[in-house]
């Protein structure tokens, strides 16, 4: 019995495997990287942390010519950050924001509801933007002490944002990003060359440790293959979309269009909605590897990234339990077990199993590259890997039933409020 269950399971990992050896080679095709609009910089960064040096270095040429008539065509861009708790972060990202070299630029930081110091960092960065003549981005602060209901904090902080925003293009970003100088520039120059009203870019992952990075690469991994986020960029279909919090920049009339944050209030996974939503609208999207614009540390730690997750992967699910039970299933039976099985199984089905962790490598390796753009031994982590992730979507599902809701950044969001929004 045991024996001819293995034969199965055997037969049906490989076949999958081999569906999604397939699909990744498809996909190829679809995936695009963010041009450099300066081939004399490509292959000179030396990555996001030396741009705010050389943005410092070079202020005063950056913004020579932004009073030239020439750039009065180009779009003003809004450039939205919404910031809780973020002291450690929030000045290089806005530093590295006000260094670029693109000519028409507003930033608006919403500082919301903050305990540390996050508001104070802001006004001392107004106050240094403002003292400093060759740096004419203007820098709006709002300070948000109120969490209306049926409001994610995020979320609401980013229509805050919209709503005193003028600018023809929207950049939604996070408050621990770092921009290279030319990264807003590159993607507006992109967004008009191939008109589109939505691009999303992936960024280069900072990533301390061993166990960490292996983590993350795992978990963006499985991600690929469970949402396929290349199928953004085929404007033939409609139904899947994708956005990336880091860096969500589109059209105000798209971002009108798809009912603004207010359709995303309750939403933990509002970047992923975004990008559906844009899709369904019939709206031309990309997203494209921007690991040479943009870099952010996801997590600082293996623990910080288990209790980070335990927030927003069951609604990942739909807050369905059937699902997320499918998904463990999934995991244990396609991607764990061909590690244990191949030394199980005997005959054809220990080669087929065999043949299935090759397999795997292959996708891991293909797609870790256009992912996150860096791959070393942690794909001998991966039998580890797999079950930290499914310890935390466990964790993710059964805190949430427990608590009758999640906890976000200090604010409890009860579980009926919240499937009432994924409906």
């Amino acid at each position: 019995m045991l024996t001819s269950g293995l034969q199965i399971i055997a037969l049906l990992a490989f076949i999958y495997w081999i569906a999604m050896l397939w699909d990744t080679f498809q996909a190829r095709k679809h995936m695009v990287r963010l041009p450099s609009g300066d081939p004399r910089s490509a292959g000179q960064k030396s990555g996001p942390f030396a741009a705010a040096a050389a943005g410092a270095a070079r202020e005063g040429a950056a913004f020579s010519s932004s009073s030239d008539a020439r750039w009065k065509d180009l779009p003003l861009v809004s450039v939205i950050i919404a910031a809780k708790e973020e002291e450690a972060s929030i000045t290089a990202t806005v530093k590295h924001l006000l260094h670029q070299t693109y000519p028409r630029l507003e930033i608006i930081a919403v500082n919301d509801r903050s305990r540390d110091g996050t508001g104070r960092k802001l006004e001392e960065l107004r106050r240094w933007s403002e003292g400093r003549e060759r740096i004419p981005v203007p820098l709006k602060i709002i300070h948000v002490t109120h969490l209306p209901e049926g409001w994610l904090g995020k979320n609401h902080a980013l229509y805050q944002g919209f709503q005193q925003a003028r600018g023809q293009l929207l950049l939604f970003t996070d408050a621990d990003v770092l921009f290279e100088p030319d990264a807003v520039a590159d993607a507006v120059r992109y967004m008009k060359e191939h008109q589109v009203d939505h691009l999303t870019l992936a960024p280069r992952m900072i990533v301390r440790g061993f166990w960490l990075r292996a983590f993350v690469n795992y978990f963006f991994f499985t991600l690929s293959l469970y949402v396929r986020p290349w199928r953004s960029n085929i404007d033939a279909q409609h139904k899947h979309g994708m956005g990336i919090g880091a860096f969500n920049l589109l059209t105000r009339a798209a971002y009108e269009r798809i009912g603004t944050h207010r359709a995303l209030a309750l939403r933990p996974d509002d970047d992923l909605v975004l990008g559906h939503r844009v899709k369904q609208a019939r709206l031309r999207q990309r997203l494209a590897s921007g690991q040479e614009h943009i870099a952010v540390e996801w997590y600082p730690s293996l623990r910080a990234a288990v209790k980070g997750l335990e927030k927003n992967l069951f609604s990942g699910f739909q807050y369905r339990i059937t699902l997320a039970a499918a998904a463990l299933l999934g995991q244990a039976l396609l991607f764990l077990l061909p590690f244990a099985a191949v030394w199980l199984a005997g005959g054809w089905a220990a080669w087929l199993f065999a043949g299935s962790i090759a397999i795997m490598i292959a996708v891991y390796l293909q797609l870790i590259r256009s992912l996150t753009g860096g791959i070393g031994i942690e794909v001998l982590a991966l039998p580890a890997t797999i079950c930290i992730l499914c310890y935390i979507v466990a964790r993710s599902v059964l805190l949430t039933l427990k608590q009758g809701g999640i906890y976000w950044r200090g604010t409890f969001y009860s579980l009926d409020e919240l499937k009432q929004m994924q409906r």
